[in-house]
């Protein structure tokens, strides 16, 4: 076997970077940390224009097919732009119309009734000889009332602590707001000049990559964008025809919060498997506030409605669409929660389907990441 010595070299090289990485290793993860700081607005607006890029690229393809020159043609990737960003600014002014002003009722109305809920608890607790009497006394003898507005009026009025609180919210909110107004930028030019990078990406590739390992690199990107293409689809419409589902049934069954629950319902179905459960939860605790008995009524309808949707609504839209076992969701959803939290749960599903995609063409012979004379015909 002949060893050159550029292969010896690079070996080399990579050796003495990664004694490097391991040797000051505090030193490298303050310096990966800042790097993913500096590029967490580029990826962010990645993530934009891609989930804006399926709406947009709906709407191109409707907004006057035909014409290829002229005014249409010139005006077509501008005004699909601005309608795609409109109709998600508007699917998000809604959800906040129809969350907000019940959320703030719920909210009043649970500091209204904490103090009877307390002194209830603790009859309770006396009559099952839960506490001792002289402590029953103690806390029947306290006004909750009182000290609850105490308590708010105490968080509301520290001037030291609540300057700094506020300077430091501030501080953060700001550099936030700069943040996703960088990555809404960087979205723009994306998807204004897609077709154009897209070209570009296409010719680093073939000039600096060997045409085998660019194909292999375009079929596993391809499957990517096909798995989360596939999996943002059927979730937002499986989440929509969830809400929906949960508001009609709620209103014929005369609930209170019908509407915020249900879009409330909707938002976090977005969270596979486990976000249905997550709405219901907090749906049937802004429930119990107004009437317990409400409150078992919609847990029933919602053990009902889960049913129906496990087993006809989540298979023929999100199961069949990105093709991933029921075992396989659960697992993604798992790692990718504890990995990353309720990003990952998103992340989580498309990506493993991918993985399986491609795990699964490889073992039939049927995929491109092998050699041509290795597929079966």
């Amino acid at each position: 076997m002949k060893i050159e010595w550029k292969s010896c070299f690079r070996v080399g090289v990579s050796a003495f970077i990664l004694f490097l990485c391991i040797y000051y290793w505090s030193t490298a993860a303050s310096f990966l940390a800042a790097l993913c700081g500096a590029f967490y607005p580029l990826v962010l607006g990645f993530m934009f224009a891609y989930i804006v890029n399926i709406l947009m690229s709906f709407y191109e393809r409707h907004y006057m097919p035909g014409k290829t020159d002229g005014f249409a043609a010139k005006s077509r990737r501008t005004v699909c732009m601005l309608g795609s960003f409109l109709t998600v600014l508007a699917i998000i002014a809604v959800i906040i119309w129809l969350v907000l002003p019940q959320f703030v009722s719920c909210v009043k109305t649970i500091f209204d009734l904490l103090p009877g809920a307390i002194e209830f608890l603790v009859d309770k607790a006396e009559e099952y000889n839960l506490i001792s009497d002289n402590y029953a006394e103690l806390l029947t003898s306290v006004d909750w009332e009182s000290k609850i507005e105490q308590i708010i009026k105490a968080l509301t009025s520290g001037v030291g602590s609540i300057v700094s609180t506020v300077l430091q919210t501030v501080s953060t909110v700001a550099s936030a707001v700069v943040t996703y107004i960088m990555g809404l930028i960087f979205a723009i030019y994306l998807l204004l000049d897609k077709d154009k990078l897209k070209a570009q990406s296409s010719r680093v590739m073939q000039r600096y990559v060997k045409s085998s390992v660019c194909e292999k690199i375009r079929y596993v990107l391809s499957v990517l964008d096909d798995c989360f293409h596939r999996f943002i689809v059927g979730q937002c419409t499986e989440a929509v025809i969830l809400g929906v589902l949960c508001t009609l049934g709620m209103l014929l069954l005369r609930l209170p919060y019908a509407t915020m629950i249900g879009a409330f319902m909707a938002f976090t179905a977005l969270i596979p498997v486990a976000g249905a459960w997550i709405g219901a939860g907090v749906g049937a605790f802004m429930i119990l506030t107004e009437s317990p008995l409400k409150a078992l009524i919609f847990i029933i309808f919602i053990i009902i409605l889960q049913n129906l949707e496990n087993n006809f609504i989540y298979p023929h839209v999100v199961g069949s669409s990105i093709g991933l076992p029921g075992i396989w969701v659960l697992a993604a959803v798992t790692v990718g929660g504890g990995l990353m939290g309720v990003f990952g749960m998103l992340l989580g599903v498309p990506i493993v389907s991918a993985i399986y995609r491609l795990l699964r063409e490889d073992m039939d012979g049927t995929g491109k990441l092998r050699p041509a004379k290795e597929q079966k015909p």
